[in-house]
Parts: structure tokens; C-alpha cells; sequence
């Protein structure tokens, strides 16, 4: 499970999506790089306009930047072949051999606020690391921008094999602009991005594409102890948490089946229908109840409080991407702020990678910064670290 970034209105004021055509040979492997559409071309003073919109640091602006939204190959939960989109955003330098950055983003219900789609603050993040010559890929995940289906939120494996094959199709994307990009990957990410961050990165430590290394590690407020979050929102003990047990319900039961009709789980069988990733945030608020207790029904929020079977398993697999050594640092990024989700967590993963012997550091940015201002405080220190390593 990868839990929650705010889902504010605001975040979803995108384009609509243009679904753009296959054109490469269906036999195609993961990776292959189907289509690419320009997005946007900014100099360094549009640049430093332009993030300043987004109230991210721009003082580390370097260079121009062309932004591409590119189709690829790759695979859904069940294996299957499917495509995804991601942002390419390329910095306009001379050098040959870019370092290379994946900005992974927090909980989108409306396909059409991603990155490679719609202006955002997704959209401003990548734009910052590659204004400081960063090659940098910000995957869409499946089922949102012009992937096909439903996005199976919150599920790491699919959020890791769709990342994965966004840097392969970055790769040959690369390679058609005569780039060679250095191989070590810097990641991060907020809120579901930030699980994703330490999932994506145990996956290229135990070498998920040869042509991959990883290069550094920063969650941003990701709920690293999915488990707990599920407990504090049954509860009603974090902001938005019945935004985002709807929509981890309505995901996993799609993937792991846990109701056989919406009636079974939502008082209001009709909120099922709210993540189709066509409704927009300000629809789907408008929509959902203001408690625990009014969206589930008794049974269906009693197993979400003592879960078993199916359910409990993945929740305890959801809980392990902290359960390992990485060989780079990780700088964990969170808020005693934060009110969706908690400190505790970030703290949970910091203490994990310790007994793992791994070098971690946990950066608390303060009482006073909830679950949307961290990232936009968390970036620059980012990028400074990033740069250092």
C-alpha cells in the first residue's frame, strides 16, 4: 500500500488527457518507447517564474528545459503487457552523459493531474531537477495520464514495475538525443511517492535492469508503515483519511478482492464509482462522507480494523520496503505537521533501515509544515544533496 498525498482540488486543475496511439509493434518488450509528445520548452527565466509559481526554490536554475510526455511498454498486476505515460523533462546543456532523477508522486484519483498531462506541482518538481541538469523521469503509474484501466493505488509492485520500464523508455529516449545517462538513478518522492521511493529503490538494488544502479534516496513523507496509517484513518485519526481508505478499498479490491459488491463495504454503493481516475478531486470531495463510520459498512470497517487473510498479508508486505540495506544514504523527509500522515512513520522506516545497519537520517521540516508544504520544503534540500552525492 502506498498511501496519500493531499488530494486537493487545486491538484487537480489539468488538461484532459489526449490518449495518444500506439505506434510500435505490439510485440514490443517493456520499455520500448511507443510515442513521444513535446509538453513544454522553458528558458532559465521561465523557469525561475515558473517554480516560483509553485513556491519551490528556483536558485538552483542552471539551465533551459524541454519536457516530453512519452508512451512505453509495460506490464499490469497480473503480468500482463499494458502502457503507461511519464514526464521526460531534459536539461538544454551540452553535456552528453546526464545524471539521472525520478520524481514519484503522492495519491492522484483523476488521470488527468499527472505530470506528463497537466501543469502541477508534479509537473514543477521534475521541472526543478532538470533546470539543475538532472536527466529526470516522473512516471504517471498505470491507469493514469494515457495508461489504460483502473490505477491499482497504493500497490507497490505495479507502482515499481511501472516506474522501472519509465526509465527504460527514458533510456532509449536518451539515446535518440545522443544522451548516455549515468546509470545511478536518484530517487524521491512524496506521500505515495515516498513509499514508492524506498520500494522503486530496493528493486534497482537487487537489480531490476542491469542497465540501472541506484543513486540516493529521499522519501518525503510517505507512509512507510502502511499498516498504521490503515488503523489511523479507520479511526478517523488523520486528515483525508476517509478520502483515502475509499479509494486504497475500492484499488484493492480490484486487486486482492475483497467484496463481492460496493454494498458490502460502502454505506453508498455509488462511491465505488468515484475512482474511475475520471472524476476530479472536487467531485470526489463532494461526494464522500465526513466520517469512518458513515462510509463503511460495520462489517467491512471491522475488517479494516482487524484485518485476516488476503488482506492482512499484503498490508504486512506493504509494511517491509524499509526491511533492507541500502548501499547509498536515505534522507527521510517529514513533518510533525503532518495531520495525514504522521511522523511515526517516516520515524518506523528510519528505525528499520538502522537495524539494517543502512545510513539513514530522519528531517523533520516542523510542528508548523502539514502534509502538502513538506515537499515544497523538502525539494531544494534535495536537490543540494542530490548534487553533493
Amino acid at each position: 500500500m502506498t498511501f496519500p498525498t493531499r488530494l486537493t482540488a487545486a491538484a487537480l486543475c489539468g488538461a484532459v488527457v489526449a490518449f495518444v496511439p500506439a505506434t510500435a509493434s505490439a510485440h514490443a518488450g517493456r520499455g520500448a518507447l511507443l510515442d513521444v509528445v513535446p509538453v513544454s520548452t522553458m528558458d532559465t527565466s521561465q523557469l525561475v517564474s515558473y517554480l516560483g509559481d509553485y513556491d519551490l526554490d528556483a536558485s538552483r536554475v542552471r539551465f533551459g528545459v524541454d519536457a516530453k510526455r512519452i508512451v512505453y511498454r509495460t506490464i499490469d498486476p497480473a503480468g500482463k503487457p499494458t502502457t503507461a505515460s511519464a514526464l521526460v523533462a531534459s536539461p538544454r546543456n551540452n553535456g552528453r552523459s546526464p545524471r539521472q532523477v525520478t520524481w514519484l508522486h503522492g495519491t492522484t484519483g483523476y488521470r488527468g493531474s499527472v505530470a506528463s498531462v497537466a501543469d502541477g506541482n508534479d509537473r514543477a518538481a521534475a521541472l526543478l531537477f532538470a533546470s539543475a541538469g538532472y536527466l529526470t523521469t516522473a512516471p504517471d503509474y498505470l491507469g493514469l495520464g494515457t495508461g489504460p484501466g483502473f490505477h491499482p493505488y497504493a500497490d507497490a509492485p505495479s507502482t515499481v514495475t511501472a516506474s522501472v520500464d519509465a526509465l527504460r523508455a527514458t533510456r532509449k529516449l536518451a539515446a535518440r538525443l545522443d544522451l548516455r545517462p549515468d546509470p545511478r538513478v536518484m530517487i524521491t518522492g512524496h506521500s505515495q511517492g515516498g513509499h514508492a521511493t524506498m520500494a522503486l529503490g530496493q528493486a534497482l538494488h537487487r537489480g531490476a535492469d542491469p542497465g540501472l544502479k541506484l543513486g540516493g534516496l529521499a522519501p518525503i513523507s510517505g507512509p512507510m508503515r502502511p499498516s498504521r496509517l490503515v488503523a489511523q484513518g479507520a479511526n478517523d485519526e488523520i486528515a483525508n483519511g476517509v478520502a483515502y481508505l475509499a479509494y486504497w478499498t475500492v484499488a484493492w479490491n480490484r486487486l486482492h478482492h475483497l467484496y463481492d459488491h460496493p454494498a458490502e463495504a460502502f454505506k453508498d454503493p455509488s462511491i465505488e464509482g468515484l475512482f474511475d481516475g475520471e472524476h476530479r478531486n472536487e467531485e470526489i470531495f463532494s461526494k464522500l462522507p465526513g466520517t469512518i463510520s458513515e462510509l463503511f459498512t460495520e462489517s467491512y470497517l471491522a475488517r479494516v480494523k482487524h484485518p485476516t487473510g488476503v488482506l492482512r498479508a499484503k498490508l504486512r508486505e506493504a509494511d517491509g520496503y524499509c526491511d533492507w540495506r541500502p548501499r547509498v544514504p536515505v534522507s527521510i523527509y517529514s513533518s510533525t505537521g503532518d495531520e495525514d500522515v504522521t511522523i511515526e512513520t517516516s520515524a518506523h522506516c528510519d528505525q528499520r533501515l538502522e537495524q539494517y545497519h543502512a545510513q539513514s537520517t530522519l528531517i523533520d521540516l516542523g510542528a508548523d509544515v502539514n502534509h502538502g508544504r513538506a515537499a515544497k520544503l523538502a525539494l531544494p534540500r534535495i536537490l543540494a544533496e542530490f548534487d553533493r552525492g
